[in-house]
């Protein structure tokens, strides 16, 4: 199993856990997992076949945007990050 870090900004989509495990050998089938049991997230996750473009994923640290994308290969046990973009400011 993965586990995978939820933000506090998406945890009220996962019954408030700051983590989860997901099952998957990629990026993809891990978001796919993720979304079969929370299908809230995938809007803020997943735009048509990719990534959304104001979210982060990191796989032991590293930008998956950097590796391969959905492609990219996730190991047992793993840490995969979730990072939702933040702007604001004045």
């Amino acid at each position: 199993m993965k586990t995978v870090r939820i933000p506090p900004a998406l945890r009220s989509e996962t019954d408030g856990k700051r983590e989860v495990h997901a099952a998957g050998g990629t990026v993809r089938e891990l978001l796919d997992d993720l979304v079969s049991r929370f299908p809230n997230l995938r809007t803020q996750l997943v735009d048509g076949d990719d990534i959304a473009p104001f979210v982060n994923v990191y796989v032991e640290g590293e930008d998956v945007r950097t590796l391969d994308g959905l492609e990219t290969e996730v190991h047992d046990g793993s840490t995969v990050i979730l990072l939702p973009a933040m702007a604001g400011g004045a």
